[in-house]
C-alpha cells in the first residue's frame, strides 16, 4: 500500500515539475481534463458498473452526500456571514468533492473496483451537490448578484458527461443489461489512462501562492470544511448498520478535496477570488492525501 501512495505522489509530482520545466503549461489542463471527464472516466465508469452488482443499499449513498450538502451551505452561510460577499460566494462554491480527479486513482490503488462502484455513487450526489447547491450559491453571491436560473442547473447537470454516464450505467446494471464485449473491451483500455491523466492534472495544477491578508479567512474555511466533514463522516462511520466499505466510503468521501469545478464557476460569475480558490483546492488535496494514506495504512 505504500508502495501505492509512492507512485501516486510521484506522478502528482511529475506534472507539477513538467510545468515548472514548462514542458507543459496550466493551459494544457484544460485539454487533459476534457479527455478525462469526457472519456476516460465514463470509461471507467461503464466498465466498473458493467462487472459489479450493486447493492441496493447504495442508493443511499448519494442522497446523504446532498443532504450533507445542503446541510453544509446552511451552516456555510452563518459561519461566513460576516466575511465580503465575494468571499463567502467562493467558500459555499467550494463545498463540492473532488471526487473524479482525486478519489478515484487512490481509491482503485486500495479497494480496487469495489472501491470504485461506492466512491461512483458518492460521485453522484456530488455531482448534484455542485452544479446544484454550489453553483446556485456561486450564482447568488456574486458582485453583479446573479438571480437564481434552475433551467439553466438542469442544463448543466444535463451536459455532465460523468453524471450522465453513471445514470446510464447504473440502469443498466439494475436491468442486469451487460454492453457487448467488444465496448466493454475497449473501454477497458481507454479506462487505464484516467489514473496517470487524473494525477498529472492535480500536478499541473499546484500552485500554493496565497495574498496574506486572505491566509486567516482560509484558515477559516478549511477549519470549517474538514471539521463538519470529520464530525458528520464519523458520526455516520460507527452509527450507519451498513458494512466497512459503505461506512468508509462516507467518512472518506466527506474529507475529500474540494471539487475542482469551483474555479470554473469563479470564471463565470466574474469572481475576483480565482488564486484563491485554486490555492484552497491545492491544499485540499494535501490534507486529504494524508487522511487517505492513514485510513488506508492504520483504519481501513
Amino acid at each position: 500500500m505504500n508502495q501505492e501512495f509512492l507512485y501516486v505522489i510521484m506522478i502528482i509530482m511529475l506534472g507539477y515539475v513538467l510545468r515548472r520545466l514548462r514542458v507543459l503549461k496550466e493551459s494544457d489542463g484544460e485539454v487533459i481534463s476534457k479527455i478525462i471527464f469526457k472519456i476516460t472516466l465514463p470509461a471507467l465508469v461503464l466498465v466498473t458498473f458493467d462487472s459489479v452488482k450493486i447493492e441496493t443499499s447504495l442508493i443511499l449513498i448519494p442522497v446523504m452526500v446532498f443532504i450533507f450538502g445542503i446541510m453544509t451551505a446552511l451552516l456555510g452561510v452563518l459561519f461566513f456571514k460576516n466575511e465580503k460577499r465575494e468571499l463567502k460566494g467562493s467558500f459555499l462554491m467550494l463545498s463540492g468533492f473532488n471526487v473524479g480527479l482525486f478519489a478515484f486513482p487512490l481509491v482503485h490503488a486500495i479497494w480496487g473496483v469495489k472501491g470504485l462502484t461506492y466512491f461512483s455513487m458518492f460521485d453522484v450526489g456530488t455531482s448534484f451537490t455542485v452544479f446544484g447547491i454550489a453553483y446556485i450559491l456561486g450564482s447568488y453571491f456574486s458582485e453583479e448578484g446573479l438571480g437564481l436560473k434552475p433551467v439553466e442547473i438542469l442544463k448543466r447537470l444535463s451536459k455532465s458527461v460523468p453524471l450522465m454516464t453513471y445514470i446510464i450505467a447504473s440502469i443498466l446494471n439494475y436491468s442486469h443489461i451487460h454492453l457487448p464485449d467488444l465496448i466493454i473491451h475497449v473501454a477497458k483500455t481507454i479506462s487505464g489512462a484516467n489514473m496517470p491523466l487524473s494525477l498529472l492534472l492535480l500536478g499541473l495544477y499546484l500552485n500554493f501562492k496565497v495574498d496574506k491578508q486572505l491566509i486567516k479567512p482560509m484558515l477559516k474555511f478549511l477549519t470549517f470544511r474538514y471539521g463538519l466533514g470529520l464530525i458528520v463522516g464519523l458520526a455516520l462511520y460507527f452509527f450507519l448498520p451498513y458494512g466497512q466499505m459503505f461506512r468508509s466510503t462516507m467518512l472518506i468521501g466527506l474529507l475529500l478535496p474540494c471539487a475542482a469545478s469551483a474555479l470554473t464557476f469563479a470564471v463565470e460569475f466574474n469572481y475576483s477570488t480565482t488564486r484563491l480558490i485554486a490555492t484552497i483546492s491545492n491544499i485540499t488535496i494535501l490534507i486529504s492525501i494524508v487522511i487517505l494514506y492513514i485510513f488506508a495504512n492504520f483504519i481501513g
